[in-house]
């Protein structure tokens, strides 16, 4: 696991600020911070961001939404999948069902996600520890606390 922003490689910290403007806009239209981008060798297939809030759709995760973007693939084997947060346990389910072999996390410590079902199937796992897409969601929790409750399941 990456612990530090400097560890960083250029490729990983370009496809991560990709996914982090993703996430500034669901921020910026109301919507929960979290942004991805799904990316073979250094092209990215698709962009998205969490919608919950925006479409009044519950399973419009920004994982969802940025594969969904992408469109189908023939294979996903040779993705990456980058993303602001942790995935939840539909998204990762998502990843398992097709097979993108690493997923790039920007932070967990606001959300722990579902990291160890990921590596029970093989999934390739970094945590960046990125600063941005911590404060970023942090601005949010504490912006709209109720709405941030409702996305992970929260009373």
């Amino acid at each position: 696991m990456r612990v530090a922003n400097t560890t960083l490689d250029s490729i990983d910290k370009k496809f991560m600020a990709d996914a982090w403007e993703q996430a500034k806009a669901s921020f910026d239209a109301g919507g929960v911070p979290v942004g991805s981008v799904l990316v073979r060798g250094c092209s990215i297939l698709g962009r998205g961001h969490n919608q919950r809030v925006q479409k009044g759709d519950p399973t419009a995760h920004g994982e969802m939404d940025c594969i969904r973007n992408a469109g189908r693939q023939q294979s996903y084997r040779d993705t990456v999948l980058y993303t602001t947060l942790s995935p939840c346990m539909m998204c990762s389910g998502t990843i398992v069902q097709f097979r993108i072999p690493r997923v790039v996390i920007g932070e967990n410590l606001t959300f722990g996600g579902n990291e160890d079902f990921l590596r029970s199937r093989g999934i390739a796992i970094d945590v960046l520890n990125d600063l941005n897409c911590r404060a970023l969601m942090d601005e949010f929790i504490r912006l709209y606390p109720r709405i941030w409750n409702e996305d992970i399941g929260e009373d």
